[in-house]
């Protein structure tokens, strides 16, 4: 148990730079006349493939891992 809260903080790090890494990089699309409610109506039609779909993947599976390593920071 103590190796566990010894590396914790140390994966904690590393999972939220790859999460900030992974959102960065991610392209919305949208512009600014589409966050007023403009003209982008096809945004909601946009279908994800290829890297997209894996870049997409890859960020839940690293936000849920932080979650999880920042709900046993709590417990331990």
């Amino acid at each position: 148990m103590e190796t566990i809260s010894e590396l914790l903080p140390y994966a904690q790090v590393v999972l939220s730079i790859l999460l900030i890494g992974a959102i960065i990089l991610q392209q919305t699309g949208s512009s600014l006349g589409g966050a007023f409610g403009g003209d982008n109506f096809s945004a909601g039609f946009h279908k994800r493939r290829g890297f997209e779909k894996l870049l997409f993947n890859a960020t839940v599976v690293i936000a849920v891992l932080f979650a999880i390593t920042a709900f046993l920071a709590l417990i331990i």
